[in-house]
């Protein structure tokens, strides 16, 4: 993902990338509207492949990675996620985040 012009944002969500020989759990742990880099012990993405990616529930998004440094990879979406789509991802599936929520609208006490 060389073309860096949009924010970037550190999150942990579980996602699920499929390629041509199935699909598998993997964790993403940054997203910009372009694309995401995610954490895959599972397999090997090779340059240029196509592959499938849901974000939480949000998907399938037709991407291609663009590297891979094992366990990680950078995938770059076929087409942009609107801000509103990046938005709501942030924050509603972010695990990082699970918990920290307020009961009835009501702060930490």
């Amino acid at each position: 993902m060389a073309d860096r012009d949009t924010e970037r944002y550190d999150i942990s969500i579980v996602g699920t990338l499929r390629t041509g020989t199935g699909k598998r759990e993997v964790t993403i742990v940054d997203l910009s509207e372009q694309g995401c880099r995610i954490f895959d012990r599972m397999g090997y993405l090779s340059h240029n492949m196509a592959v499938t990616l849901k974000i939480g529930p949000v998907g399938p998004i037709e991407a291609t990675v663009r590297w891979q440094d094992q366990p990680y990879a950078g995938i770059r979406f076929d087409r942009p996620l609107y801000p509103a789509v990046l938005d709501h991802i942030r924050a509603h599936f972010d695990l990082r985040h699970l918990g920290k929520g307020h009961i009835d609208g009501k702060p930490d006490e």
